[in-house]
């Protein structure tokens, strides 16, 4: 599905009252939204972000708690959120880049389907990789200074959302060694800050929470975005970060690096798959259509506030938000890559780092 047919079937999907939200009342009520990594994280601030708001619009006005469940880079409490059953309307549950990735390659730790929960909001986001002031100054646009510098990064794993600025930077020539197993992008970003790693990336609101403060403080020297999808599909600047290269730009500059092929058809799916409806909110199995009506209804209120825009691009990027109909098309593309993309990355994955999912 492209971004295209994405925001047109939303366009058609109007969320519309009805006389069964008023059977729903969360008065008095704590609504816990858990997220399966550590606190220091994007997705942290993306559920720290929507949560008073998402209270404000729910009936009833419930208290919203934002939960850490950190562990096997997420699917730990993907794992656990596959076990739960709607009881009364009070657990919710975020996703990232970083859970998909690890479904769509058929990790065996895998034991959750996402057919199985109830969507009711996704949005998208991006990413932003920077360097140290020392390597940034022989950034020039493009990577071919960069090629004999040895990089380290903290990762959560080469299956998770980081495979995306992994494959990046092997595509670019670059020689960037990942120390896996960190519980989340926020430790990775910490261990940039000790001078353990040499290099990182954050999602959108990883960075303007945290690592934009790097770079105004002279710490960091932004690289490039991974870009954002136009209606035709093409990859254009991130509308959050305009004044920073994309990927594909860095790419075009850089020697030996190409924008069409098997390799940039592969990152290029993983992307679509894990930033343009990046960040999903579910209610588990079971839950009545009346209490995702809800939930339906109330991310379609807070959305459309008149002070949303506003208020989204400080914290989470100037990204779309799916609700209803929207928000089950936006998993779906989220959920889904193509068999050829899956065989590259399946077989990068063991050449590179000795990972084998068979």
């Amino acid at each position: 599905m492209t971004i295209k047919h994405l925001a047109a079937s939303v366009a058609a999907s109007a969320i519309i009252a009805s006389p069964a939200f008023a059977e729903v009342d969360f008065s008095g009520e704590t609504i816990e939204w858990v997220i399966p990594f550590s606190e220091t994280g994007g997705s942290a601030k993306w559920a720290n972000f929507f949560a008073p708001l998402l209270s404000e619009e729910l009936p009833g006005n419930p208290t919203v708690v934002v939960k850490f469940m950190p562990g096997a880079g997420s699917t730990k409490g993907a794992n656990w959120f596959q076990e739960q059953e709607h009881e009364d309307g009070t657990l919710l549950f975020g996703t990232s880049g970083s859970t998909q990735f690890p479904y769509l390659l058929d990790d065996p730790r895998v034991r959750y389907e996402y057919s199985d929960w109830n969507p009711v909001m996704a949005s998208g986001t991006g990413g932003v990789a920077y360097l140290n002031p020392e390597d940034g100054e022989k950034f020039d646009g493009s990577a071919n200074n960069l090629k004999d510098i040895d990089f380290i990064y903290g990762s959560q794993g080469a299956t998770r959302l980081d495979l995306v600025p992994l494959l990046a930077w092997q595509m670019l020539g670059m020689n960037v060694e990942p120390v896996f197993g960190i519980k989340g992008r926020g430790d990775g970003r910490l261990m940039f800050e000790r001078g353990e790693a040499t290099i990182d990336y954050q999602t959108s609101s990883g960075y303007l929470g945290a690592s934009a403060d790097l770079v105004e403080q002279g710490k960091a020297v932004p690289m490039m975005t991974w870009g954002a999808l136009n209606e035709d599909g093409e990859i254009v600047r991130d509308p959050t970060f305009p004044d920073i290269p994309t990927f594909k730009e860095v790419c075009e500059a850089t020697e030996g690096c190409e924008t069409s092929g098997k390799a940039w058809d592969a990152w290029k799916a993983f992307f679509i798959a894990g930033f343009p409806v990046q960040k999903i909110a579910f209610l588990p199995q079971g839950t009545p259509q009346e209490v995702i009506d809800t939930y339906t209804a109330a991310f379609d209120a807070v959305r459309n506030r008149d002070d949303f825009p506003q208020i989204a691009a400080k914290r989470v990027g100037k990204y779309d938000v799916f609700v209803g109909e929207g928000a089950k098309k936006a998993t779906q593309a989220g959920t889904t890559v193509s068999p050829e993309a899956k065989a590259f990355v399946t077989n990068w994955l063991q050449e590179a780092y000795g990972v084998s999912l068979n």
